[in-house]
């Protein structure tokens, strides 16, 4: 049976899930949405089976939800896919197929695919028009004007910029409660009373067995856990869900414990935080949307939900994410090949186990295998801070964040980790390395008191491997770091200790390094 002609085709990747977008307002039986599996998304570095369940759930219901609305809709999954080398490859014949002569795409948040839709080759009748998403705050013809290549910028004037733009959080020109930023107020740790007070998390029961016979079938690889049922909202009505139970049960403490860390088996991974990352890097959610309804909470739960805690959120999302996004495009490409501490050790085996005997590396590590996710402290200052100490390569760092977290697409991904995590850009990001010793880990965790190593000792067998790494990460580079007025204190401490001590405790150093498989 010949199929039926269309005017135009759309086609929709699988983190451009937006229902309120312009091309959806209206119902035009000429216009053909389309969106695909692809097995070049699964294979473009090693990733989690939860992060590739949840994008092909999202978009085969995203599929439903259109037809719903009455468009016209094609939802290709991997067995119809398969045969195709590529994105390019698959677009040019469905265009043929359906015989369409125009072609219109969002475009896309990583170069990786931007520059595989740049080079379609079609036949010269067909039009092409490359569209925005209309998700991000700050406009993304403004980043050249904003933002220069190679260069270092701070969220903090960016994220004040953003606030005074949108009204959000000012009394006239002014920021409520007379501060622009509230960090100071955020870095509480838990006690064992609050810890009992932490909500149990909003899980969902979405069920992949499908999706799991087709990666198989495929031969697609990936790493982590099964689930019975995938626990991530993979549609905009439990996106929303989900934001409702952010802003009643977790807003009224995220602030103040952002920072924190627990060992609890069933709240630890989830803590205050949000976890709308998945929801909003797909765009079921929009940013504005997600930072009203979290104001919204805010104004009417006085005192519940303080000041702190809903500035915390919205520094979040209308300050870092936005520009992390805007530091992805001013510097790609080059940004990718950034290594300023010239970095080439392998990524240990355990980063796909989680067998270590550090207590807070197996915690890190084994939440993120289990749910695809841990919070931000996790990535930045235990398995993030790990990799930096020990020299570990920002590419294999790069690929391991990439793959391993539901919410890892690059855009997000790669500021984050190269930059602000191994401080690979030399400072484009992050005015200093987050590096840290056992010490930091102790104070804002409880993670230390059942672990083999001791958080107190440097030198001996017992010692926190992340004593000894800190120091000798320091002294590996001071050249690049000690004339930096923020290590100044840290320097003075190294210094001040007698040449035997530092001598001895560089030697730990080498010798934990060299037997890293077995920490």
């Amino acid at each position: 049976m010949k199929k039926k002609p269309f005017e135009s085709m759309y086609w929709l990747l699988g983190d451009q899930l937006d229902l309120q977008h312009p091309w959806f307002s209206k119902v035009d039986g000429n216009r053909l949405f389309v969106l695909a599996e692809l097995y070049q998304e699964t294979a473009y570095c090693t990733q989690h089976v939860q992060k590739i369940c949840a994008f092909f759930l999202s978009m085969e219901n995203f599929a439903k939800g259109l037809r719903a609305k009455g468009h016209q809709v094609v939802h290709l999954t991997l067995d119809e896919t398969i045969a195709f080398d590529n994105l390019a490859a698959l677009i040019e014949a469905k265009i043929v197929e359906h015989s369409v002569t125009q072609f219109f795409y969002q475009r896309p948040d990583e170069l990786r695919l931007l520059n595989q839709f740049r080079s379609l080759r079609l036949d010269r009748s067909v039009l092409v028009e490359e569209h925005d998403s209309d998700h991000f705050l700050f406009p993304f013809s403004e980043i050249e004007k904003d933002f220069a290549p190679g260069k270092s910028h701070r969220m903090e004037s960016f994220y004040r910029r953003m606030r005074k733009r949108f009204g959000i959080l000012m009394n006239g020109s002014e920021p409520i409660g007379g501060e622009w930023n509230f960090d100071k107020q955020n870095r509480e740790k838990f006690s064992q009373s609050d810890i009992s007070q932490i909500p149990n998390p909003l899980i969902f029961s979405n069920n992949i067995e499908e999706v799991l016979v087709r990666l198989k079938r495929h031969n697609v690889q990936f790493v982590g856990k099964i689930p019975d049922q995938l626990p991530w909202p993979v549609s905009r009505v439990q996106a929303l869900e989900l934001l409702e139970f952010f802003c009643a049960k977790c807003l009224p403490n995220f602030g103040r414990f952002q920072d924190a860390m627990a060992t609890d088996r069933d709240l630890g991974w989830s803590l205050y935080h949000s976890r709308l990352s998945f929801a909003l890097n797909s765009k079921m959610l929009s940013p504005l949307e997600v930072m009203k309804t979290a104001l919204h909470a805010y104004e009417t739960k006085k005192p519940l939900i303080s000041i702190a805690q809903i500035e915390g959120f919205v520094r979040q999302i209308l300050g870092w994410r936005e520009f992390i996004r805007a530091l992805y495009w001013i510097n790609m490409p080059a940004y990718k090949e950034k290594n300023y501490f010239k970095a080439e050790r392998k990524l240990p085996g355990f980063f796909w186990t989680g067998e270590t005997k550090m207590a807070c590396m197996h915690r890190a590590i084994d939440d993120s295998l289990q749910y695809s996710y841990s919070h931000h402290i996790h990535r930045l200052m235990i398995t993030g801070n790990f990799c930096l100490l020990t020299g570990v390569s920002p590419d294999e760092v790069d690929n391991w964040y990439l793959g391993i977290y539901i919410d890892g697409i690059e855009w997000a991904e790669l500021p984050n980790t190269r930059g602000m995590s191994q401080y690979a850009d030399g400072g484009m990001v992050a005015s200093k390395p987050y590096s840290a010793s056992g010490n930091y880990i102790s104070k804002m965790s409880d993670y230390c008191k059942n672990c083999r190593y001791k958080a107190k000792e440097v030198t001996t067998e017992e010692a926190c491997p992340f004593n000894s790494l800190y120091w000798r990460f320091l002294e590996a580079n001071k050249d690049k770091l000690a004339k930096n007025p923020r290590n100044a204190l840290v320097y003075s401490s190294w210094y001040r200790k007698k040449e035997d001590e530092r001598k001895a405790i560089l030697v730990k150093a080498d010798r934990l390094v060299e037997k890293i498989e077995s920490l």
